[in-house]
């Protein structure tokens, strides 16, 4: 997927801005894409401002999230057309993932559905 290695290579602060961005326009807050990204990640808060704040790149902040959590993958549904749970490519997917879990927020569900709890 060409377009996923032009994201990968953008600099993880400006996506994570525009992650932030999306929930809160909709009346959720930053404090609650930053859960998101926690509970799929493995970042702490700290590790994600550093890195939004760094060099990183987007791929960087995926290849290198210390935990991704398992039930990540019990996320469905499609993003910008696409069905999260039928990407083969991992990373594509796991990028996909987080915007389907902002959109989520961004729509109003729960965090604990959400979260898949």
């Amino acid at each position: 997927m060409a377009g996923s290695d032009r994201v990968f290579g953008m600099r993880f602060g400006k996506v994570w801005q525009c992650l932030v961005n999306k929930a809160v326009r909709k009346g959720r807050s930053a404090d609650e894409v930053f859960a998101v990204a926690e509970w799929m990640t493995g970042y702490t808060r700290d590790g994600l401002e550093a890195l939004a704040a760094g060099d990183a790149t987007y791929g960087d902040f995926l290849r290198d999230a210390p935990h991704m959590n398992p039930d990540r993958l019990k996320v469905t549904g499609s993003v910008c057309g696409i069905r999260v749970q039928d990407i083969e490519d991992p990373m594509t997917r796991d990028m996909r993932i987080l915007d389907k879990l902002v959109d989520e927020l961004a729509h109003g569900k729960p965090m604990e559905k959400i979260l898949r709890s």
